[in-house]
């Protein structure tokens, strides 16, 4: 039986030029980067080496970008940490109702002190309307988050038009782009966004470590004590996690141009594979036709529920991923899902697939012609 790997948007295989980058740092080179001796100034090297390699990826200062325990950490710094330091202007944030957990979690921990949250609707597609941002925008807005790539539909949100709209008004705009640095070019020279959001596991990188791009000039209130990240984030460095953050953020700069190429390719291959074997009205794409990442594949096979779907493609060793799991461990609708107001038969039966490294053209027909034959037995036995 083969074995396939398609959730890369859960998480991705660390690449083998990063694992090497960051072996030493686990052994000989083990000083503390706060240390003034030989040992702890190469480490501190090091670190800041990463930092200016993230930083390029993202086209900005490296003095803008703080390191953190991943994208969670990220996200609840830059909404509680900004909305606690600049409180005195206003208490009132705006998030669509598709933000992932760790922005959610984020602004019901403000609710109890005293903060307001305006969630906005998506349309069908997963998309917000800047006429609703607009609308929503209060005297006391002083933050608004809206993720750059939805996790589990790919549509890409209007992040320039919002954050422009933003700018005008001058209130705080924070985007997730957890989802899009793997796969789009981000210039934060000229992107208006004053925070913003990356995971290393998501580019091949170690998990454990994240970064914060903090604009200059906006305040933003810590929340573990210590000198470390210019006081914004105490404690020591995970440098091995840095290191090799900083190496797979090289590595993606160098290789994003052909990975897209590729992946766009496979998106491609697996749809004209159904269109052929399954027919176009058993199988439905969600999130938007056209403002989407090639990397996520969402798409709802009718007739089939999610759970049954993922226990069968797991017995043919190919691993996606379905909605939100409760203690149960029983598939339900997720969150994204439900937002969609899709027919039931569709929501039900939604299963997202998404592409990365290593990945092969032969795996990926290999998978779309499993999904088609289960599709088939299944309908032949309806």
């Amino acid at each position: 039986m083969r074995n396939i790997y398609l959730d890369h948007s859960a998480t991705t295989p660390i690449h083998p030029q990063v694992f090497q980058k960051m072996e030493p740092y686990f052994k000989e080179k083990f000083g503390n980067p706060s240390s003034i001796h030989s040992y702890g100034q190469a480490v501190k090297a090091a670190v800041e080496e990463a930092r200016e390699q993230v930083a390029l990826a993202l086209d900005t200062n490296p003095s803008r970008v703080l390191f953190t325990s991943g994208g969670t950490e990220a996200d609840f710094l830059a909404i509680v940490g900004t909305a606690l330091a600049n409180q005195a202007k206003g208490k009132h944030i705006i998030i669509s109702e598709i933000e992932h957990a760790a922005v959610l979690e984020a602004t019901k921990w403000l609710e109890q002190f005293g903060f307001e949250v305006t969630m906005l609707p998506v349309d069908n597609y997963g998309m917000v309307d800047i006429h609703n941002v607009e609308k929503s925008i209060r005297k006391d807005t002083i933050l608004v988050s809206i993720m750059y790539v939805n996790n589990e539909i790919g549509t890409i949100q209007p992040i320039e038009e919002i954050g422009f709209l933003l700018k005008n008004k001058g209130i705080l705009f924070h985007t997730d782009a957890v989802q899009a640095f793997p796969i789009l070019d981000i210039s934060l020279n000229k992107l208006p966004v004053d925070l913003l959001t990356i995971s290393s596991h998501k580019i091949n990188g170690p998990k454990g470590i994240g970064a914060l791009y903090i604009k200059d000039g906006v305040k933003i209130h810590p929340f573990i004590g210590g000198t470390q990240e210019r006081t914004r984030r105490g404690g020591t460095e995970n440098v091995p996690g840095i290191v090799g953050f900083g190496e797979a953020a090289k590595i993606l700069m160098e290789t994003k141009q052909k990975k897209r190429e590729h992946i766009t390719l496979y998106r491609v291959k697996m749809i004209e594979i159904w269109k052929d074997y399954i027919g176009q009205d058993l199988f439905v794409i969600n999130g938007h036709p056209s403002k989407v990442v090639p990397s996520i594949l969402n798409v709802s096979f009718l007739g089939i529920k999610t759970d049954t779907m993922l226990m069968k493609l797991d017995m043919k060793g190919i691993a996606v991923s379905g909605g939100s799991a409760c203690a149960s461990k029983i598939i339900d609708v997720s969150r994204v899902i439900k937002s969609l107001h899709l027919p039931d038969e569709v929501a039900k039966s939604s299963i997202r697939i998404s592409f990365g490294y290593q990945q092969t053209i032969d795996e990926i027909s290999y998978a779309a012609n499993e999904i088609a034959n289960i599709m088939n037995r299944h309908s032949h036995r309806m």
